[in-house]
């Protein structure tokens, strides 16, 4: 199991984020640690899910774990991808103790032997037990974000109606990399499907977001309208 020392870092972290009163108080309560400069969060990263993903950051820095942690969130991320209907299955209101023991066994057993520490399956139970498995996936996605900021990477997220090919993110990578949005920065590259953008494309990268979206474009039209007649 995860240390006391481990398991407080968690608490302590998540204790200085503005969510902080989200958060159950089974998770702030662990012992008092006192946050070391290279154990904060590169950058600050916003919503429940991210208040998790940051706490688990700082508990991982603190337990040398970051590298066992990234890589087993990174599979977990990866079941996400493979199987659609994990989410809603997570939501359930319905889920039982005995549904939440099982599902968090089979998250495990994704991972395999990545999580060293058992960082993530002390994680998961905290999840688990406060009723918080609906965000692991954002905490997955988030956490992918602290670890891309602390290896000096820029996220480069972009947001298609249909999935693109691997030849045309390779361009929009190149050419955003070309620009003044990168900062010079190594672009850590995301792509994601929203049929309800219609078509089109939205990129965001770092705290910028270009949207050239059917729906945005459809949306300004009917407000020109509006405002007209």
């Amino acid at each position: 199991m995860m240390s006391r020392q481990a398991r407080s870092a968690i608490g302590r972290r998540a204790a200085h984020i503005n969510a902080q009163q989200s958060l159950p108080a089974n998770l702030r309560s662990y012992a008092q640690v006192a946050t070391a400069q290279d154990t904060k969060p590169p950058v600050a990263v916003f919503g429940l899910d991210g208040t998790y993903a940051s706490a688990l950051y700082t508990a991982a820095a603190k337990t040398s774990s970051l590298d066992s942690t990234s890589k087993s969130l990174a599979a977990l991320a990866d079941v996400f991808k493979k199987d659609t209907k994990l989410p809603v299955i997570l939501s359930a209101p319905t889920l039982s103790q005995s549904d939440k023991s099982q599902i968090v066994q089979e998250l495990q057993r994704h991972m395999g032997g990545l999580d060293k520490g058992e960082t993530v399956k002390n994680f998961l139970k905290t999840l688990s037990d406060n009723n918080r498995l609906s965000i692991l996936q954002g905490v997955c996605e988030k956490f992918g974000t602290l670890m891309g900021a602390a290896r000096g990477e820029m996220d480069l997220t972009v947001t298609s109606a249909a999935k693109l090919d691997n030849k045309t993110i390779q361009r929009l990578e190149t050419a955003v990399a070309k620009s003044e949005y990168s900062q010079g920065k190594k672009l850590k590259v995301v792509s994601k499907v929203n049929p309800e953008i219609m078509g089109g494309l939205v990129v965001e990268i770092g705290d910028r977001t270009i949207d050239l979206s059917v729906s945005s474009k459809i949306a300004k039209m009917n407000k020109l309208l509006t405002d007209t007649l």
